[in-house]
């Protein structure tokens, strides 16, 4: 309690990992509580996890519902916490999830949703939302499940945001190509765009991406050192002002190179070299930028807060696009060289005329990068690319982004 109350005088929300989803088989837990299957099925086919050797709870059973949702809001009664992660979603929607022809038993419709459990994340979010206004419920859900953080009133779940799991998949595996093969891969960014506003989505970053020997992310960007920090600020840049909301794990925000460790502190000390504390900058730049300008929040989860520019530039990888806040004169246009070839004179068609400021650029020498920038402004001109009436002609730096504002008068 004392912590969350320094964190909150200190201006940082709190959110928990909560997990309703299975129990350990710990004597001194849950598991036969009163010598009998009192919180999980007696049936294994149910109250199993094959992939995590735990428990599932029996969610028709209305005291074990109860006693969960309980508990999620003893959470926020008594530690004032601002929200709850929900973790493994996708584990409880399906009776036979991770599991072969024979391991599970269909629903009373015979078919394979969990409909005990459809119902209690149902409750769960009701109550939550309604003694608790403003909580955050997010969800670690990784399928195509749809209305996960659609209302129950419209036939959803009720969460407030899910994964972007999708994203996060797709997006890391394009950044690990060799930057000379990733032209062949252009489709890996551009295919999240297709449905990222039938959710209202994070883009996480998570505890996932960095353990079980897949190294840190500074690790598998592909390169030498200084190619290495250039792509990683530049996922951050391209992530930070993508839809959706963002989320990553500590550690990766100055690029430690070892993965996740619970046994152990973070390499504090890498913040001694330039290198890992550019990155560190640039990422504190970006929460300012997104805190700053409307169009990197306002509409996250609407589609009108987003339009391509250029989506085709496959042979450069390039993507340029505009991020748009609620008023129609709020908008930004984002460029992203996703190649070490730095590219002088790029011709880029832009909403309208008039002054241009670069207000972020990810190849700043404050971050590490080599300083390759369009001197803090740009003029539109009436040239006609893109679609569009007026153009600038900008340098791309060598794999970074740059963020470019109109200039108000």
């Amino acid at each position: 309690m004392s912590l969350i109350d320094a964190l909150h005088r200190a201006g940082v929300g709190v959110l928990i990992d909560w997990v309703p989803a299975h129990f350990p088989k710990d004597a001194h837990g849950l598991r036969r509580f009163d010598g009998t299957s009192l919180y999980e099925h007696e049936d294994p086919r149910k109250g199993e996890h094959p992939d995590w050797g735990t428990l599932i709870f029996n969610y028709g059973r209305h005291e074990v519902a109860n006693y969960l949702v309980s508990n999620a809001l003893f959470w926020l009664d008594r530690y004032h916490i601002d929200g709850l992660r929900v973790d493994a979603v996708a584990s409880m929607l399906y009776l036979d999830y991770s599991r072969k022809d024979g391991e599970w038993e269909p629903n009373c419709f015979g078919g394979r949703e969990n409909l005990e459990a459809i119902e209690f994340l149902k409750t769960f979010n009701v109550q939550v939302h309604g003694h608790f206004p403003g909580t955050l419920t997010i969800a670690e859900e990784s399928t195509a499940w749809p209305g996960v953080s659609r209302p129950t009133y419209l036939g959803g779940l009720g969460f407030s945001l899910k994964w972007n799991m999708g994203w996060m998949n797709d997006t890391l595996r394009y950044m690990r190509h060799d930057p000379v093969h990733r032209k062949y891969h252009h489709d890996e960014l551009t295919f999240s765009l297709i449905y990222a506003f039938h959710e209202n989505f994070v883009l996480p970053f998570s505890h996932d991406e960095v353990v079980h020997g897949k190294g840190s992310l500074i690790d598998q960007m592909p390169g030498d050192l200084w190619q290495k920090f250039a792509t990683l600020r530049l996922l951050y840049t391209y992530m930070w002002c993508h839809p959706g909301k963002k989320l990553l794990f500590m550690g990766n925000e100055f690029g430690q190179w070892r993965g996740g460790d619970f046994d152990a502190s973070l390499d504090w000390h890498l913040l001694q070299h330039d290198t890992h504390r550019g990155l560190s900058k640039a990422v504190a730049d970006l929460n300012m930028l997104v805190r700053r300008e409307p169009a990197l929040h306002q509409l996250d989860f609407d589609g009108r807060g987003f339009e391509w520019i250029d989506c085709h530039n496959w042979q450069d990888s390039v993507l340029a696009f505009v991020r748009r806040g609620e008023t129609p004169d709020d908008f930004l246009v984002v460029c992203c060289n996703f190649t070490p070839v730095p590219r002088e004179g790029y011709r880029l068609g832009v909403p309208c005329g008039g002054t241009y400021d670069e207000i972020f650029n990810g190849d700043s020498a404050w971050y590490g990068g080599t300083n390759l920038g369009n001197a803090g402004a740009l003029e539109a001109e009436p040239v006609p690319h893109h679609g569009r009436d007026h153009s600038v002609s900008l340098t791309l730096p060598p794999l970074a982004a740059v963020v470019l504002k109109p200039r108000r008068l």
